[in-house]
């Protein structure tokens, strides 16, 4: 038997009492994922993203651990609903736009001194003033620096569409602009090399594109390394008590962690282990969180169909956005269908083999989005479900 079908055998034992749709975290693989992540950080401490576990139970298990401190948020909502819930150290990894929960924030001290809000443009800065009605609680404020590697003069970018802030002088501009600002103080920097930690160098049947990829990194993290030490020490000029210098991903973690101005980590996906985070020659990682969709019909030989199933992820539409059918090994989309919102057939030897009522496994092609689809995660460990962890949306909420 070999690793994947014992696994298989696991999982329908541990769920056997429940009915599909149903999604897994299987704690051994996900304490294994940490323990990695952990090592690659090398003593830096990291800041785990929520929005790739989506699940307060994991999030307090995860910083539990030794190495792992403070969240990066998506949504200011969020934010305040995680601060509350006794999370005392929350950045905002992303500008907000949120009059009501800016009000909520700038009112209460527990909240002001949780929570990190996003900026990079003063006009972010006079929306939160607007937004105050009546709150005099001083906001903490990170910078956010654009990380993309721009080459020809700036004629061809390669990374995220982030941050106007991109050189040492518009950062330190922007901090100066914070530091002269009534009710707000600069205490961090973050830079997300999206280019780097979230794209795969090793693209299975695509050597000269991996090739490519690999090259284009290696060239964007001494560029991006030199400008980032340059800008902190900018910035630092301004606001010599910085906190934090936040940088990384799961994909480039051993990397980031190796610059002297780099304070911490972010990393999230490297818990689960989505489909996406195959491809990458700098670290393995066992997936962790799956989802089963029942077999409800055997149109013929050598398919079934499954129920629902097309849970696609966000970015550009792509075949890589797509779950991937994991369990049993060697199962493959209709081509001509591929997966669909309320059935999915699926083609392969092994499809003989199911009977109606049996589960078929998937892996997400992203991480905590697959947690806007189930309102529960059955946690494993061995052959059992020894726990039963509500979602953000088995808690009502549903930030973005």
């Amino acid at each position: 038997m070999t690793a994947r079908a014992a696994d298989r055998a696991r999982y329908d034992r541990a769920t056997s009492h429940l009915d599909a749709p149903v999604a897994i975290v299987d704690l051994e693989a996900f304490d294994a994922n940490a323990d990695d992540l952990r090592r690659r950080a090398g003593g830096k401490p990291i800041r785990v993203a929520s929005k790739s576990v989506r699940c307060r139970a994991l999030l307090e298990r995860v910083l539990a651990r030794e190495g792992f401190a403070g969240i990066m948020s998506f949504t200011l909502a969020e934010s305040l609903w995680l601060a509350r819930s006794g999370f005392d150290d929350v950045l905002l990894a992303y500008p907000s736009a949120d009059r009501r929960s800016f009000a909520e924030l700038t009112s209460d001290p527990k909240l002001a001194a949780s929570v990190t809000v996003m900026i990079d443009d003063p006009a972010q800065l006079r929306l939160i003033d607007d937004a105050r009605e009546g709150g005099t609680e001083v906001v903490r404020v990170c910078l956010e620096l654009d990380t993309s590697l721009k080459l020809f003069g700036g004629r061809v970018r390669v990374g995220a569409r982030r941050s106007p802030l991109h050189s040492a002088a518009q950062v330190a501009e922007m901090a100066r602009v914070v530091a002269r600002t009534p009710g707000f103080r600069l205490v961090g920097l973050m830079a997300y090399e999206g280019h780097i930690a979230g794209v795969g160098d090793a693209v299975a049947g695509r050597p000269v594109r991996s090739r490519a990829i690999r090259l284009m990194q290696a060239t964007a993290r001494r560029e991006l390394a030199g400008r980032r030490a340059e800008v902190v020490r900018a910035v630092r000029a301004v606001a010599p008590d910085l906190e934090f210098v936040n940088g990384g991903g799961t994909g480039s973690v051993q990397y980031t962690a190796a610059e002297d101005a780099v304070t911490e980590i972010a990393a999230g996906s490297g818990l689960y282990v989505p489909r996406l985070f195959d491809n990458y020659t700098s670290f393995h990682g066992r997936p962790a969180a799956l989802f089963a969709q029942p077999v409800v019909r055997r149109p013929g030989v050598g398919v079934v169909t499954v129920l629902g199933g097309g849970y696609p992820a966000s970015g550009a539409a792509g075949p890589d956005r797509l779950p991937v059918p994991y369990l049993p090994e060697g199962l493959v989309y209709d081509p001509q269908e591929g997966p669909g919102e309320v059935q999915t057939p699926l083609l392969g030897a092994p499809a003989d083999d199911l009977l109606i009522g049996d589960k078929v496994w998937f892996r997400h092609a992203k991480a905590g989005e697959l947690c806007e689809r189930f309102d529960v995660l059955h946690l494993v460990e061995g052959d059992e479900v020894t726990a039963t962890a509500p979602t953000y949306r088995g808690e009502g909420h549903t930030f973005l």
